[in-house]
């Protein structure tokens, strides 16, 4: 037998030790070169770690959730037969897969996909984190489901049709009858760093909350007015490109909420450029995909950009560079946006920008009652930095903007 180890990738970024997420080959498995055997987890982001070899698993190193050293013992095979691949260990191989948003300080923001570890029964069944979660969500036992993928591997399809009712092994109606038993979830990989950083976020910085109504009745005219022009099939304008487009205008004026806080070197650092975070639900969790100098983009631009970015975070294809670096955040629930929001700071920026649904009220317009829509901005600041007088005033530039949007694109 010829045993080759492999040991955890130096990751880059002064990387000391990542934390296992997943396991995709087990003992005993058959694996071929660079074929993914696991996914880890570093502060910055989820990495898939590739095979150097072809061999055989022999032992493998750490459970979900347990975080092993650079350079320690990550796995072995036997490789009797079979040689291993040029210039491994293969950290230059491993590629960032859904990655968390992460800013350049340390401190970066949360975002990113939360691996689902279930009940000992449960983890026997092969799925992915996001098959385990629709089918939780479906009520479907994913152990009476039968597999279609390698070592019966339940895929995204053999669930679809299970739910639809034609697939082998459909789940049986649930009876009415009172439910026991309670689902142990392992708090790791990015749900754990969304958590950290969250609570860091809400521990270290005081948000101070700004909300503001803002009647975009003529927005929407304009906005209805550009998708009457746009190509047949071509996507339509959301109010996001034209909300981007405001806040670089504005953020002209108001450069202490384009601003990242450097704690290590007690610093503030206002940047020129505006690279716009979009916050992004995602099946695997919140991600924050980055709109980079978004004040030399025009609005077609912009909205083409926004779309590019969220849907590579949505299909777990943004890369590490695509997730870091916003200097401040914009972030939607779209029709779920609701009346008001306290959104939490993207840390180590000083600003985040909150958009809630637009609705159709009967408002008081020159002394008589009309029908005007009208749609809600709730923001917070990171009020060490951030005074409250420049906050309020920095979203009521942005709300006359978005008022009358003709001045959005009128160069001062």
């Amino acid at each position: 037998m010829s045993r080759y180890v492999f040991k955890m990738p130096d990751l880059g970024e002064g990387t000391v030790s990542a934390e296992v997420v997943e396991w995709k080959v087990k003992v005993g498995d058959s694996v071929k070169e660079d074929q993914v055997i696991a996914e880890v987890m570093t502060d910055k982001a989820a990495v898939e770690i590739p095979s150097p070899v072809t061999g055989r698993v022999l032992s493998i190193t750490g459970q979900p959730g347990d975080m092993v050293a650079v350079g320690s013992e990550l796995i072995a095979f036997d490789t009797t037969g079979a040689q291993p691949a040029e210039g491994a260990p293969a950290a230059k191989s491993a590629q960032p897969s859904a990655a968390v948003a992460a800013p350049p300080a340390k401190a970066g923001a949360a975002a990113g996909a939360a691996p689902v570890a279930a009940s000992s029964a449960a983890s026997r069944v092969m799925a992915s984190p996001a098959t385990r979660r629709k089918a939780h969500v479906a009520g479907v036992d994913l152990a009476t489901v039968s597999g279609s993928g390698p070592g019966g591997r339940i895929s995204a399809d053999d669930l679809a049709a299970v739910i639809s009712g034609q697939g082998r092994g459909a789940a049986k109606p649930a009876a009415r009858a009172p439910k026991k038993g309670v689902e142990e979830i392992k708090i790791i990989g990015v749900r754990r760093v969304i958590a950290e950083r969250m609570s860091a976020a809400k521990r270290n910085i005081p948000h101070f909350a700004y909300v503001e109504e803002v009647d975009v009745t003529e927005l929407e005219a304009l906005r209805q007015y550009l998708n009457s022009r746009q190509p047949k099939g071509a996507p339509s304008l959301t109010y996001l490109p034209f909300l981007v487009a405001a806040l670089v205008r504005v953020l002209e004026s108001f450069p202490q909420c384009n601003a990242l806080h450097d704690a290590e070197r007690n610093l503030i650092l206002r940047h020129s450029a505006v690279h716009v975070g979009i916050a992004t639900q995602t099946p695997d969790g919140l991600k924050v995909p980055v709109v980079r100098h978004a004040e030399a983009r025009s609005l077609h631009d912009l909205a083409a950009e926004i779309r590019r970015v969220s849907e590579a975070a949505r299909s777990n294809k943004a890369t590490r560079d695509e997730l870091m670096g916003s200097t401040i955040t914009v972030t939607s629930l779209g029709k779920l946006g609701g009346i008001a929001s306290t959104p939490v700071i993207n840390a180590p920026e000083v600003a985040i920008v909150g958009v809630n649904k637009a609705v159709d009220r009967p408002v008081v317009v020159d002394g008589a009652v009309a029908i005007r829509r009208i749609m809600n901005l709730s923001s917070s600041f990171d009020h060490r930095f951030v005074d409250g007088f420049d906050a309020a005033a920095m979203i009521q530039a942005l709300k006359e903007k978005l008022e009358h949007p003709a001045i959005i694109f009128i160069q001062d």
